[in-house]
């Protein structure tokens, strides 16, 4: 059993990044290698080209980040909030709802819109069910603020500073933070190299953001979310293995899906992969479309992911752990301590991580 304090750690305050750099590759790198457990900060993102291979396959995920916190009105005229989570039918929603008195049977309307939405379900906490007068997708725009992570204060004037550059599939609660440091140019730069290029979808719902509560990590439930990797970037990340190159997870989001793909491919089940016999370390990759529970902690045997690009996270967080796991817990405090050390900027809006 793993405590949940191996998995903690302090983090000065101002080291949290309340705003993006521009432009967006120029934000520090540090590569962590684990054979040998080198780490060097003197990189920047846009180093990156220099640090992949011809052959080398990036494994991008195309969520996009709706405007997912809805301002409300109650019957009574009273403020409400509405913050949709998981998408259940083209009109139903999982969502936190924010206001006094919102139980089952309320009605909620939208300043400025004919949309309504009424509570038919009660969860757990401030989670509701909630059921839309029509399909809310055309009205997000108008209604809608695209929501931030608790620890970012400042707005952002733009909201699509919060969306990588590649965002295309509609989603998401958050956004995959390790796709914000690529620009156009820097993607442009890396396919005349030779790196090659596949595509995944994992909606982030807002539990990724949610600290670990229980004692032992084995005890946590981890939530589920939607993931999909089509056919034809299989076969690219197939050929590419094959053919010797690496597979690099842009986040750890692509590396949930390519992970998930791995055990699909052995016949495993998305949404019990505890019940999945254990497998040898490489497996090829499965095209899927469906809900992932795939929990990532110490000791767990990586079949589809060489390297992974991803940002540095909260503490006793299920992406720490992990990151945990793939570069090994020692090296995992050492990169985070040194990171601290030398005033790396940290969580959404903040620097990046190569693993190699």
């Amino acid at each position: 059993m793993t405590h949940i304090s191996e998995f903690d750690y302090e983090l000065p305050q101002e080291l949290i990044a309340q705003t993006p750099v521009e432009p967006r590759d120029s934000s520090r790198l540090m590569v962590v290698e684990r054979e040998h457990g080198s780490i060097d900060t003197s990189r920047t993102f846009h180093d990156i080209a220099d640090l992949l291979n011809p052959g080398d396959v990036l494994v991008l995920n195309t969520t996009r980040v709706v405007p997912a916190r809805l301002p409300a009105l109650k019957p009574t005229g009273g403020a409400a909030e509405i913050l949709l989570l998981r998408q259940l039918t083209p009109t139903r929603w999982n969502a936190l709802v924010g206001g006094k008195n919102i139980t089952v049977g309320t009605r909620l309307g939208f300043p400025g819109s004919a949309l309504s939405a009424t509570v038919v379900e009660d969860l757990s906490g401030a989670e509701r069910v909630v059921e839309f007068s029509e399909p809310p997708g055309g009205h997000l725009a108008q209604i809608g603020q695209t929501p931030l992570p608790p620890y970012i204060h400042t707005p952002v004037s733009d909201p699509e500073r919060y969306q990588t550059v590649y965002a295309q599939q509609e989603g998401s609660a958050a956004t995959p933070t390790a796709g914000l440091h690529f620009t156009p140019d820097l993607l442009i730069a890396l396919r005349r190299k030779g790196v090659l290029f596949a595509h995944c979808t994992l909606h982030i719902g807002l539990d990724t953001f949610q600290p670990v509560k229980v004692v032992t990590i084995e005890d946590h439930e981890i939530h589920s979310e939607y993931a999909e990797l089509r056919t034809q970037d299989a076969e690219i990340i197939n050929k590419a293995k094959l053919a010797g190159g690496r597979i690099i997870a842009v986040g750890t989001t692509s590396a949930r899906t390519l992970e998930t793909a791995a055990l699909v491919s052995a016949g495993g089940d998305p949404q019990h992969p505890e019940d999945s016999a254990d497998l040898c370390p490489w497996r090829p990759v499965a095209a899927f479309a469906a809900d992932t529970r795939l929990f990532i902690t110490p000791g767990y045997r990586w079949k589809a992911v060489d390297a992974l690009i991803t940002n540095f996270h909260l503490p006793k967080s299920t992406l720490l752990m992990m990151i945990s796991s793939f570069a090994g817990l020692d090296l995992t405090r050492k990169a985070y301590a040194t990171a601290i050390a030398q005033r790396f900027r940290f969580y959404s809006f903040g620097d990046a991580m190569l693993i190699v």
